[in-house]
């Protein structure tokens, strides 16, 4: 009898990693599908064989391998990154608060890392400091989201109702937005058409420094998050199971904190706001691979928010080509229908 049973264990065991690595496969390919896709296909297209032509000769002078490399290839390494990294931080706040229904924009994150990259752009703040300006908007966009999450979790030790947590977020948000719109109503018209277009949300018009910075930071935390995949899974079955296992409650929450907001906020200042990848990619990751390992669903997560952002990105752009639209109003119709199925669905609280 028992030797049954450890046979039907091991056959599921078996199974289910097969089904994962199934999955992690075919996300590792789209990725790649999407990426060059967005490299071929644009106001001028190319064929298959001249972008990997020019992606292999950086160097090489011509019309292809100036937009190849100045525009496109920032824009998919962006958009990637971008995905990746929101899915990342939605998916560090639903195992902090431990509910399926928040992420950066529920909570206001991504809404302080907008008031305070404003105070950047559109008022004399970001004077004389141009040639910091990706450094100084990263900045800016890390320390509002950071502002509003010190004042959400500071709320949310007060009050164990998640409905009123959300509220708080939402609130938040739109305290965010009045001194946003305050600014925007002062500030000067040049400042106002860059701010606006900035806060549309896009992946366009990304330099090599911004690249850079994005993959360092958030690469970096991301790979501290992946190496902390444990405590996180002994987190998620409450904070005495994980103090009986040795983990530090006190730092381990600041850490969750502050790489979230940190991944929000860098992604927020360098790319505007982008709804909706936070808090949708980590339940399709859920259902994908069937598990809440986040030994897992950390990069699981990553790469399907990547797909996601990517193939938002690349309808933005076409869709009503030449016109571009804001990838918020396209990653809208991906997330919207996910949490109100979660809302539906029985047995989810808020």
């Amino acid at each position: 009898m028992h030797a049954d049973l450890s046979l039907d264990n091991s056959v599921l065991i078996r199974h289910y990693s097969s089904r994962r690595t199934t999955v992690f496969l075919v996300l590792g390919v789209l990725v790649l599908i999407l990426g060059i896709l967005n490299l071929m296909i644009g106001s001028i297209s190319y064929p298959y064989a001249d972008v990997v032509r020019a992606l292999f000769s950086p160097f090489a002078d011509g019309e292809i391998n100036t937009i190849i490399w100045k525009i496109r290839l920032p824009r998919v390494l962006a958009a990637i990154m971008g995905g990746a990294y929101l899915a990342a931080s939605g998916l560090l706040l639903q195992v902090y608060f431990r509910n399926p229904i928040v992420g950066p924009f529920i909570l206001g994150i991504s809404s302080g890392a907008i008031l305070m990259v404003s105070l950047v752009m559109l008022t004399a703040l970001g004077l004389r400091l141009t040639y910091i300006t990706p450094f100084l908007t990263t900045i800016a966009g890390i320390v509002g989201a950071y502002a509003v999450m010190v004042v959400v979790v500071s709320i949310a030790a007060k009050v164990k109702s998640g409905a009123t947590l959300l509220i708080v977020g939402l609130m938040m948000g739109y305290i965010c937005s009045s001194v946003t719109a305050i600014l925007t109503a002062l500030a000067e018209k040049e400042k106002i058409k860059g701010f606006v277009l900035w806060e549309l949300g896009s992946f366009s018009g990304f330099k090599w420094v911004e690249i850079w910075i994005m993959m360092g930071v958030g690469g970096l935390l991301v790979l501290a998050i992946f190496l902390l995949s444990k405590p996180l899974n002994a987190f998620l079955l409450g904070e005495d199971y994980a103090a009986s296992m040795g983990v530090n409650i006190r730092r381990f929450r600041l850490f969750i904190l502050l790489a979230a907001s940190s991944l929000a906020g860098l992604v927020t200042a360098m790319a505007g706001p982008v709804a909706f990848i936070g808090l949708a990619v980590p339940h399709m990751a859920r259902l994908s691979f069937g598990t809440s390992d986040n030994r897992i669903l950390v990069p699981g997560a990553c790469l399907m928010g990547a797909i996601i952002t990517s193939l938002c990105d690349l309808i933005a752009r076409m869709w009503l080509s030449p016109v571009e639209l804001p990838i918020s109003a396209i990653t809208a119709f991906f997330g919207a229908p996910i949490v109100i199925g979660l809302l539906l669905k029985r047995g989810v609280k808020l």
